[in-house]
């Protein structure tokens, strides 16, 4: 059914298909809308689920950790400062293999307080395990919570799901989607390890040095399982409801000399700017990247590569491009653009393109650049 809504109800719409057994909630601009919506699923016997509303982000991790423990699905959603108020408790998710299923809005932290995108609020979320994809339109965020339960809780994987979309640009931006029942399209939930009453016992929890780097290491080998598991997963959906997806969204990348490589809506705005640039007879294309983690292999060899990072390491630089630089052996221009919501729009792309210098860095819209 086709319809026309933003991206925070086409997650929660994603969720009430989904039907987790529990959602714990707690709003933060600009992601409330999703937990508001599902409350009135929930409200009006639209949806089944427990939803627990408490007192703070901390408080809804831990509230997903103890139901998702039991074997039960589990949801919830946050933001920017609210997701590091989870910090402790989304790494603990991911250590205790629990296929939770998160949104987050991306949003710029303070100070200077600020409400709209930025993705250094989950790019410092990358190294705790959770599995990241970033979307690019409102039926891709319908689309990616709907396959994020399938690919958390599959047995291969059993790690939490971290799905990303631009605060405003994305979150509160009305599209047409198509709202797709999706049956039984996402299998039942299954944790080998899940807490049963009928079966009492004990859990220690401190590991000693014998054994942590062990149960680390299952995470990384979990990690590099799920590549195939989403692209199982991608392939079951096209083949399932018509609509294809891959660990990266090339566009008119064939007989690309320069490659524009960027996540999130910068992704698709990118497209546009490469069709600017072929018009000028400029062989350009883009990479959207929209599973951080695992982190996909990029072929990038003998093209001119120019990244644009709309978040940023102190010190050490974008993080998409230093990422890229590392697995690809490529030095990328690296642009720092979008900061804080700052417009970056089709044409400014296309300049950064134009004015590439591999090997630099650029912050757009400061004149002194590094």
């Amino acid at each position: 059914m086709l319809t026309v809504a933003t991206g925070n109800k086409a997650v929660a719409a994603a969720v009430k298909e989904a039907a987790p057994a529990v959602v714990a909630a707690y709003p933060i601009t600009p992601q409330t809308e999703i937990v508001e919506q599902i409350a009135e699923y929930v409200a009006a016997k639209e949806l089944k689920s427990q939803y627990i509303p408490v007192e703070s982000e901390h408080s809804a991790m831990a509230a997903c950790i103890g139901a998702s423990v039991t074997g039960a699905r589990t949801f919830t959603a946050t933001s920017s400062h609210g997701l590091h108020y989870m910090h402790e408790m989304v790494n603990w998710a991911a250590g205790a293999r629990l296929p939770i299923v998160m949104a987050n809005v991306n949003r710029a932290l303070g100070p200077g307080w600020n409400i709209w995108a930025e993705h250094t609020d989950a790019f410092q979320e990358r190294d705790t395990g959770w599995l990241q994809v970033y979307v690019g339109s409102v039926q891709e965020a319908y689309d990616a919570v709907l396959m994020a339960f399938c690919i958390a809780e599959d047995e291969r994987v059993l790690l939490p799901v971290m799905v990303n979309l631009d605060g405003f640009l994305l979150s509160h931006t009305m599209q047409p989607f198509d709202v797709t029942p999706v049956g039984d399209f996402i299998p039942p939930l299954h944790l080998p390890h899940a807490i049963d009453p009928a079966n009492p016992g004990g859990y220690g929890t401190l590991t000693g040095p014998d054994n942590y780097f062990a149960l680390r290491w299952d995470i990384e080998r979990s990690m590099r399982d799920a590549v195939s598991v989403i692209r199982e997963t991608q392939e079951r959906f096209f083949q399932r409801f018509g609509r294809r997806y891959d660990m990266v969204e090339e566009y008119r990348c064939e007989d690309a000399d320069v490659v524009v490589v960027a996540v999130g809506t910068l992704g698709r705005e990118a497209e546009v700017a490469v069709d600017l640039l072929r018009e000028e007879g400029v062989r350009a294309g883009s990479m959207r990247i929209r599973w951080l983690r695992p982190f996909p292999r990029l072929d990038l060899s003998g093209r001119d590569v120019v990244v644009i990072d709309r978040d940023y390491s102190f010190g050490f630089g974008g993080i998409l491009a230093r990422s890229i630089a590392a697995t690809t052996g490529v030095n990328p221009t690296s642009v720092i653009a979008g900061l804080g919501g700052q417009e970056v729009t089709y044409e400014d792309i296309a300049g950064f393109v134009r004015d590439r210098e591999p090997g630099k860095e650029t912050w757009f819209g400061v004149t002194n650049d590094v």
